[in-house]
């Protein structure tokens, strides 16, 4: 279905983006190479985004006059994370041209939105229940059993705002730290699943579509450590995986990109578990081993050029470095694999648990590649598939 605002940004335009994290700087190193220009909306001075683009004005994301300046320098607007602020988003859908829209945005920052659209679509999320007092949560676990995960509705990220419930003591604490959040809470039911695996769609206003290859993923403390593509799962479960994508793309009108974490669980059952209406951090593996990288096909969606071919060219693992892994690096670069390619974000200041950049190492096999990332004796072995 064409979309109802579809116009072509060719070459040569500007890309105004909101956010300016690393996901903007990647998506513009990579439409720079395309001939087009960028400006940048950011708190931060000299964030990664601005540091790659040509103009950056910093501002608030809620500041809506900063915005209408980012509306005047640019042709299209795209944003690079999904906590921009809506009400910005849509005022400026209605000044200017904002091809993914404020739909998306205001379904994908909210658990209970998000989750309600994907079972209405007919396709397998954990069994939830919204929660307002303690005594709702008292009612959910029963009815979902335990261990069940609490987690705030809007807001937090890698393993932020969340609670994994296992016993009925710890109701009452639970259930009053993440209340000081502010916002409606949600339980899920635990899902024991065998694996996580995420997958990438992209749609242009026209309807065009892609599918890049599944993501199999690793996390440490919550946060993504490997996305090892392929995926060690079965052709028919990765297949399975790429269609739910390309059916909630379908059904959601999605512009530009849309990451889809799922559960595999051991008989096979896929659950999907959370939407990023972006590029996402399990889809680096791109950038080298797909004939077309996830932020250069972010900007042909959004400017509704033909899609590229997401062919998977190698095998490949990619792994974060955190704050904890950069002078690691950086003292064992001469180290590196020649199939390695790193990458990192110009972030001002090293924090332990912040992601700094990322490597992806090409190789023959996953299992090679897995080889290769072990033997630089950066990362810990210990790892944990929990979301």
């Amino acid at each position: 279905m064409r979309h109802k605002q579809s116009k072509q940004i060719k070459p040569g335009a500007t890309i105004g983006i909101l956010g300016g994290g690393q996901l903007g700087r990647m998506i513009a190193l990579a439409g720079r190479a395309m001939g087009y220009r960028f400006v940048t909306m950011d708190p931060t001075p000299d964030a990664p985004c601005g540091q790659t683009a040509d103009e950056q004005i910093v501002a608030r994301y809620d500041d809506v006059e900063a915005a209408m300046r980012l509306a005047a320098a640019s042709d299209v607007i795209s944003y690079e994370f999904e906590n921009v602020d809506a009400q910005v988003a849509e005022v400026l859908e209605s000044k200017s041209y904002v091809p993914q829209g404020s739909r998306l945005l205001r379904i994908t920052q909210n658990r209970i939105r998000e989750k309600t659209a994907i079972q209405e679509m007919g396709i397998p999320v954990a069994p939830f229940r919204v929660v307002a007092s303690l005594a709702d949560l008292q009612q959910a676990v029963r009815e979902l059993g335990l261990p069940a995960v609490m987690k705030t509705a809007t807001g937090g990220y890698d393993g932020k705002g969340q609670w994994v419930l296992k016993r009925e003591e710890e109701l009452a604490e639970a259930y009053e730290t993440l209340a000081k959040a502010g916002t409606e809470l949600i339980v899920e039911q635990f899902v024991p699943f065998e694996l996580e695996l995420s997958v990438i769609a992209a749609r242009n206003p026209d309807g065009d579509l892609a599918v890049f290859p599944t993501a199999e993923n690793v996390h440490q403390d919550n946060i993504l450590h490997l996305s090892i593509v392929p995926a060690r799962v079965s052709a028919e479960i990765r297949e399975r995986a790429e269609r739910i994508a390309l059916t909630i793309v379908e059904k959601l009108d999605v512009v530009g990109l849309l990451a889809i974490e799922m559960f595999l669980t051991r008989d096979g059952q896929l659950y999907v578990n959370e939407l990023a209406p972006r590029p996402h951090n399990s889809g680096h593996y791109t950038m080298e081993a797909c004939a077309t990288s996830q932020f250069e096909q972010h900007v042909r969606a959004v400017c509704n050029l033909p899609l590229g071919s997401t062919e998977l060219l190698t095998p490949v693992v990619m792994v974060n470095i955190l704050g904890e892994h950069l002078q690691p690096i950086l003292d064992r670069i001469d180290a590196l694999p020649r199939s390695a390619k790193l990458h990192l974000y110009g972030k001002a200041e090293s924090k332990e648990k912040r992601k700094m950049g990322h490597l992806n190492v090409l190789a023959p096999t996953v299992e090679e590649a897995l080889g290769l990332i072990e033997k630089l004796e950066i990362w810990s072995t210990k790892t944990e598939v929990q979301s």
